[in-house]
């Protein structure tokens, strides 16, 4: 590992835990008046926050950039970490960071590459989840005719329309409202496809290995059957010479 890579790193590993605690303060700045508007709010020191963890995410992306091996290939593969530090929305999307950590915990065990995953599919489905029903109730909350007025109604939409369930109970009526339910089906739909490609590639893998193990076994067989047969070719050849005797 070159000098550039180890400083990469370890600026990675000290920097993330007190990232996934901005996220998380910046997922509850985001949400909590969405979900309750009437709370007096200290839009000052929301603002405050706000900026700071956008500056916080901003310093790591620089710095992570300039400590790259290779900047252009940094550039290409941490395409979300540069829209979080641009379009501020995205920036709770950073709680997949975490994986990192579990990841770098779990090599021990050698259950990196799963467990990553796994918390990817759990942070995506669980901010994906309370942001789309903070989004709805806010923008159908006080709409005429509106079926979701609460929380509840809210984050049972929400659920429900992230699964391509889709009970049709619980519905939009503002154009606000419409836009947010078409973001949340491709999200999950795109969910979906991954669980899906997910539990596919692990039963592969593991009939894969089983497969191996089986072709393993059976070569071992094949293997010791030569070697009895050699064994018994010779017994009866020593018979032989003994009956000419």
């Amino acid at each position: 590992m070159t000098r550039s890579s180890a400083s990469y790193e370890r600026w990675q590993r000290r920097t993330d835990r007190p990232l996934l605690v901005l996220a998380l303060l910046f997922l509850v700045v985001f949400t909590v008046p969405l979900y309750a508007p009437d709370l007096p709010r200290t839009v000052q020191a929301a603002l405050v926050i706000n900026v700071a963890v956008w500056i916080a995410f901003a310093i790591d992306y620089l710095m992570r950039l300039l400590l790259a091996p290779d900047r252009r290939a940094f550039v290409r593969r941490h395409v979300p970490d540069l829209l979080a530090i641009v379009v501020p929305f995205l920036r709770p999307l950073r709680l997949i960071r975490l994986a990192g950590v579990l990841g770098s915990a779990s090599r021990r065990v050698g259950a990196h590459t799963q467990l990553r995953m796994t918390t990817y599919l759990v942070a995506a489905v669980v901010v994906l989840l309370f942001v789309s029903a903070g989004l709805i109730l806010d923008a159908e909350r006080d709409a005429e005719n509106a079926n979701i007025t609460n929380a509840g109604d809210a984050l049972w939409w929400a659920s429900t329309t992230v699964t391509t369930v889709g009970y049709g109970d619980r519905f939009p009526v503002t154009g606000q409202g419409r836009l947010v339910a078409v973001l949340l089906m491709l999200g999950g739909i795109a969910l979906l496809g991954i669980v899906t490609a997910s539990i596919a590639a692990w039963f592969v893998k593991h009939f894969s290995a089983l497969a191996a193990k089986e072709a393993a076994l059976e070569a071992e067989v094949s293997d010791t059957s030569a070697s009895l047969a050699s064994i018994a070719a010779r017994l009866e050849r020593i018979e032989a010479r003994l009956g000419e005797r």
